[in-house]
Parts: C-alpha cells; sequence; structure tokens
C-alpha cells in the first residue's frame, strides 16, 4: 500500500503555445490507458526528473540559464536547472518536438535529415540505449533553457497512488517543428484554444486532471503568445498550489487551490485532506473552526452581506459563553445562536453597530443577561442607536472572559466605533466589517474615514495572529498577507483616483470619477462605490493634494 504522506517525486512540464488566425493554441496529448498516472487523460509533455537531469554535464549544455538562477526562481536550495532540463528532455522524448539551439546558437529547425536523425535518437532513448546528453553532444546541440518560463508549481494531493511535485512551464512553440506523440505513453495530441479544451472537457470529449483545468482557465484571457509570456515573466514569486478535498453544498468532492475563499478553512479543519470540510457557507449550519469556537451564519445574504453575517460563540458549559457579532434582528438566528451555545450565554460583544451586526445583541441580552460589549452608535445614518454596551473596552485591553483572552483592539474606519477581538490562545482575530472576504469594505464618510481606516489595517497587521475570522465568509490564512493585499489594493485605487483627475482639466463630479476609477466594478454597485471613492477624495484633500470646488473636485498644484 503506498504510503499517503509519501515525498512527491519531482517534476516537469512544458506548456507549448502557438499563435493562429484564431487566437492563441496549446499543445496537448493523450495518455495511454495503459500508465499508472493519468489514464486517458489529456495533458501537457512532461514526466518526472531523472537522476542524469542534474548532472553537470548535462547543465553545461544548457543555454541562457544556470543552476543558480534557476534554484533561486524555484525557491530551493540547489538542482533547479535539472526542472528545466526535465520539461525539455520530456517533450522531445513524448512529442518530438526539440526546444533547443544548434551549433552557433542559432534556433533550432529540422530539415529531412534532421528529422530522420533524431527519430532515430528518440526511438534509441526510449530503449535506454541512448542519453538526452549524449544525444546533445553528437548533434552539437545545447537546451534553450531561456526560452521556458516559470509559470506554476503544483503538488499532488497526499493518499494518491502517485504523488508529484510539478514545475509548469511555457513556452514558445518550436517553429519548423512537427509533433510526433510516441505511441507508447503518449496516443494522440492535438493543438486547441484553451477556452475550446475546456468546453471540450464540460461536454465529456476531453479528459482533464485539475490542474489542467486550472492552467488552462488561467490562459483564457491571452490572445497572443507574447502576451501569454510577458504575463509568466511578471510573476513576482509562484505560489505552491497543493489542492485540498472539500465538501460541496450537494455532497459532492470540491477541489480547491490557495486563490478559493474556503482553501485556508478548509486546510485548517481538515489536515488530512479526508475531505469532510465544507466549502459553502450555509446560514444556520454551525461550523467548528476550533476548540470552544464556532461559526454560526446569519439568514441574510445579500450584496453587502455575502453569504451572510457570521455570529461567533466562544466557550463551553464549564465556561460560559461569549458571542461575538449576534447579528440582524431575527427570531430564527437568536433561536440558533441559543440551540447551538453549549452554556450560559453571559457576553455579547459587537464589533460594531451596523444593522446587520448588533440588533440582536439587545433582544439576546434579555433572554439572557448577558453582559454587552462594545461602544455606543454614533448619530449617523444605518446605525443600530439601541446598542447600549454595558462595557466599553479600552484599546487593547484584554477580555478575561468564556475561558480565555481576548484581546480587544479600536479599528476605527469603517465605522468609528469599531473592534476587532484577537483569540489570544487560538490566534484568530475576529474582525468584523473591518476586514472582509471576497471584497473590500465600504468606508462611507462622514463615519468612514479612508485615512483612519488604512492605519488601523497597519496597526493590527503586527498583532500575533495566524486566521483572520471575517464577518462575512470563511476563515482567512496569512493574515499579514491579506492585509498587505488590502492596503495595495486601496493605494491602486487612489492611484487610479489621482489619474483621472490629472486626465482633466476640469473639475470632475463624484459621478464622473466613479466611472473611470470603478471602471472594474458592475454599474449596479456605483452608487455604493461612490462612497468608498468620496473617502479617498476626502484623504487626498486632507493631504493637500485635492480641493473640492462647487463644480467638483481637481488636483492641486504639483500632484
Amino acid at each position: 500500500m503506498q504510503n499517503s504522506h509519501q515525498t512527491p517525486k519531482p517534476a516537469a512540464t512544458v506548456i507549448l503555445a502557438r499563435d493562429t488566425e484564431n487566437g492563441l493554441e496549446v499543445f496537448m496529448m493523450k495518455r495511454t490507458t495503459n500508465v499508472a498516472f493519468a489514464k486517458g487523460m489529456h495533458v501537457f509533455p512532461g514526466g518526472s526528473v531523472d537522476e542524469s537531469d542534474h548532472s553537470e554535464e548535462m547543465h553545461a549544455l544548457c543555454h541562457g540559464l544556470d543552476d543558480t538562477l534557476a534554484s533561486r526562481q524555484l525557491g530551493i536550495e540547489k538542482g533547479g536547472l535539472s526542472y528545466w532540463v526535465a520539461a525539455v528532455r520530456e517533450c522531445f522524448e513524448e512529442a518530438g518536438l526539440f526546444l533547443g539551439y544548434a551549433s552557433g546558437l542559432h534556433s533550432f529547425e529540422h530539415t529531412e535529415s534532421k528529422t530522420d536523425r533524431l527519430a532515430m535518437h528518440r526511438a534509441a532513448l526510449a530503449e535506454n540505449e541512448l542519453s538526452f546528453v549524449q544525444m546533445l553532444q553528437v548533434e552539437n546541440l545545447k537546451v534553450a533553457a531561456d526560452q521556458l518560463i516559470y509559470y506554476s508549481h503544483w503538488v499532488t494531493q497526499p493518499g494518491r497512488p502517485r504523488r508529484y511535485d510539478t514545475r509548469f512551464f511555457v513556452a514558445q512553440a518550436p517553429s519548423g517543428q512537427i509533433a510526433m506523440h510516441d505511441n507508447s505513453e503518449t496516443v494522440a495530441h492535438l493543438w486547441v484554444r484553451p477556452s475550446e479544451a475546456l468546453d471540450l472537457h464540460k461536454r465529456g470529449e476531453l479528459d482533464l486532471m485539475f490542474p489542467t483545468i486550472k492552467t488552462l482557465e488561467s490562459m483564457t484571457h491571452f490572445h497572443r503568445v507574447q502576451d501569454l509570456l510577458a504575463y509568466a515573466r511578471s510573476k513576482p514569486q509562484i505560489p505552491l498550489m497543493a489542492p485540498r478535498s472539500s465538501v460541496a453544498k450537494d455532497g459532492s468532492i470540491r477541489l480547491l487551490i490557495p486563490s478559493d475563499y474556503a482553501f485556508a478553512e478548509v486546510a485548517k479543519l481538515d489536515p488530512d485532506d479526508k475531505g469532510t470540510a465544507k466549502s459553502d457557507i450555509e446560514p444556520g449550519h454551525p461550523v467548528k473552526l476550533a476548540t470552544d469556537i464556532w461559526r454560526l451564519t446569519a439568514p441574510n445574504p445579500g450584496m453587502m452581506t455575502g453569504p451572510g453575517t457570521n455570529t461567533y460563540l466562544i466557550g463551553n458549559s464549564k465556561s460560559g459563553i461569549a458571542v461575538i457579532d449576534p447579528g440582524p434582528a431575527l427570531d430564527e438566528h437568536i433561536e440558533a445562536i441559543l440551540q447551538l451555545a453549549e452554556g450560559p450565554i453571559k457576553w455579547i460583544l459587537c464589533t460594531h453597530t451596523h444593522r446587520d451586526h448588533s440588533p440582536a445583541a439587545k433582544i439576546l441580552k434579555s433572554m439572557t443577561g448577558a453582559q454587552l460589549i462594545g461602544m455606543s452608535a454614533p448619530m449617523h445614518a444605518g446605525q443600530d442607536q439601541e446598542f447600549v454596551p454595558d462595557l466599553t473596552p479600552r484599546h487593547r485591553e484584554v477580555l478575561q472572559i468564556a475561558g480565555t483572552h481576548l484581546r480587544a483592539i479600536h479599528t476605527p474606519g469603517h465605522a468609528s466605533n469599531h473592534f476587532c477581538y484577537l483569540h489570544e490562545i487560538e490566534k484568530i482575530m475576529f474582525t468584523g466589517d473591518h476586514i472582509m472576504q471576497g471584497s473590500t469594505v465600504v468606508i462611507n464618510p462622514p463615519d468612514g474615514d479612508m485615512q483612519v481606516y488604512l492605519e488601523s489595517l497597519k496597526m493590527i497587521a503586527n498583532e500575533s495572529m495566524e486566521y483572520l475570522a471575517p464577518g462575512h465568509g470563511f476563515l482567512i490564512g496569512k493574515p499579514v498577507e491579506a492585509i498587505e493585499r488590502l492596503l495595495i489594493h486601496r493605494l491602486d485605487r487612489e492611484n487610479k483616483v489621482i489619474s483621472a483627475l490629472k486626465g482633466s482639466n476640469q473639475p470632475q463630479s463624484i459621478e464622473q470619477l466613479v466611472a473611470m476609477v470603478y471602471q472594474d466594478t458592475p454599474p449596479q454597485r456605483h452608487a455604493m462605490a461612490m462612497r468608498s471613492l468620496l473617502a479617498h477624495l476626502l484623504k487626498l484633500k486632507h493631504e493637500g493634494r485635492t480641493i473640492q470646488n462647487p463644480d467638483g473636485w481637481i488636483l492641486t498644484a504639483g500632484n
């Protein structure tokens, strides 16, 4: 029996792309059903990194890249160049296409005589009568390592019969060469547009593995090879794609990658990847996030609330229960909170007093006698003025409740009375609407303040935490990275505001600016986007970079 935690075998794959009048096409091969891995699947050329791929003799025959630079690109200490070698070697063995240079570093192109010789060498390689190094030496060829661009990194899930740690590369298909499947491991091949391959898969006409599907999806918006290669070169870092199994709402198994919202939570709740954690948030269905921590989502899904407002319960029958953000005043949700609580509810904490977070607090207090903790509502529209706290914590005060320590951190910006609560033992930060999943929060002046919001984001990035538990959405992993992405997004949006104002000699109204600054946002959301746009403009005004006059907004001199 295979060990489910066996070390994945190093492998390399190359995605060959070419330009056609119909757009970019990629090369794919159909594997035979007589192999142990990816039976009958359509794949890109590739395979395991062999011991011979590591030899100094082999590396000396690579052009444009050395092992030090290759290893740095892959994030490993040494041996990186071997992946480039393996990708080129496997592509030649499986498809008969050689990414390399002839003598004098001229691009290698087939002639009739060369085609015959390489076909002979290819057959000898298949019979282990010749090594790849020997073929290159005999033909005076070099591997075009500079033509392969690192694209992605995938690791097969634990428990699979074969596990691979595969580096994907992209390259322009060599000109003047004709692909030929080997009729051994591969029995057919085709050139196909990524979107067409995905359509064929959906119709059941093309079997694809999960990494292949995701790779094709990532390429559908490229129309030219050079655009794809430029994108690959521009990637600052390549994240590890280690898929996780999860349970979808309909009970089927759904594979997740790090960019999926549920990924971090599924990895936390199901570390052995048994496929037991859910990848859909269902209102009214409690989820145990950690020892004595539960999430219960209110049945108030919508454009501003996502799947619904999250209520968190902390504690047990011995310590008593603390409820964070009891949510809207919905009888169904309040009853679900009471049913989920394993002990008496003694504390009710609210991150802020927007109407989807705190109205149930007053009702729940009347039913349980619990202490209300939070800050009173400011006198602005959309606030729950009936929330009257028994205790307003000091900034960074540690509350010893529900058998644990919760640090109250004042985080104004989205709302002036906003608090986040850090569970110091589990290192989970309950963020309310300070950080949401799937979208940036609306900063709505006058109570919302963009400058203060950005300062609050930077402040909590210094806390010792492992997960963010937002008011809407799943647990968010790698909190500091998540916060950095939010900061970058906000500053990018601010730069768009400045560019839009620079592009006109006339004052611009909010209505004019929103179409330019939020062109990536559906028009039906522009009314709400104008509130955050105003917050950006007011921040810039405070910094002396914009001026508001009766006709609209303009930049100050020098900006």
